[in-house]
């Protein structure tokens, strides 16, 4: 049976996002924290609280401060017209890269974001002098504890020791790249066990020559 939904790899880590991938999409609808720089016109209708209406075509005053889907924040920045500036998430400044330095197995990034290895990727795209602590805390912490390798190297230890059991606990605190991980890691496993079962596909002969052969055989009978 053919699957309904094949799955497109996120391109997240990259410099843009792939639109056709379901992760993709989610994760560019997580909001920024931003601060604008201009007035901002009709902008306001989506933010009637911070606009002065109507009356005044629903500009955003300058050094307002709004919550942006990440698509959006993306399409206004600009830095030489600086439209606006962006303020970190809490999860990726100086505080919680402190705690990535201690021990980053135990934080739980699922509850910090779903998307953070991909979310914090993008947030290199806008000019932050933070960007270089970021990038290193995404990747490896201080003290040369590797963040995300020391992550992986769980992840993967996880998978291939959880073979028919309830995984969800294992999962829990992953975000959605970890997650895809730990499932290719089952997936190998369970072909490896189908494979030592001797349940794996098997070489068979084409139909073809399954044809060629029972001609051969009618013809060697008449």
């Amino acid at each position: 049976m053919s699957e309904a939904y094949f799955r497109v790899e996120s391109g997240a880590l990259g410099h843009e996002e792939n639109f056709l991938s379901l992760d993709d999409i989610l994760m560019s609808h997580e909001k920024l924290p931003v601060r604008t720089e201009i007035p901002i016109p009709r902008l306001g209708a989506f933010f009637p609280e911070r606009s002065g209406g109507a009356d005044t075509d629903n500009t955003i005053p300058q050094g307002s401060k709004l919550e942006l889907p990440l698509w959006l924040a993306k399409g206004l920045f600009d830095n030489k017209r600086r439209i606006l500036s962006v303020d970190l998430p809490k999860i990726y400044r100086e505080g919680w890269r402190t705690v990535f330095s201690a021990d980053a197995n135990v934080v739980d990034l699922h509850k910090m974001g779903p998307h953070f290895y991909g979310f914090g990727s993008q947030l290199l795209h806008f000019d932050s002098p933070e960007n270089t602590d970021i990038s290193q805390s995404l990747l490896q912490a201080s003290k040369d504890i590797e963040t995300f390798i020391g992550r992986f190297r769980r992840i993967m230890d996880s998978s291939q020791n959880a073979y028919n059991e309830d995984t969800s606990a294992l999962v829990a605190r992953l975000d959605e790249m970890e997650r895809g991980l730990f499932q290719m890691g089952q997936r190998g496993l369970n072909d490896f066990q189908c494979w030592e079962k001797g349940q794996a596909s098997q070489i068979t002969a084409s139909n073809l020559v399954q044809n060629y052969k029972k001609r051969k055989f009618t013809d060697t009978e008449n």
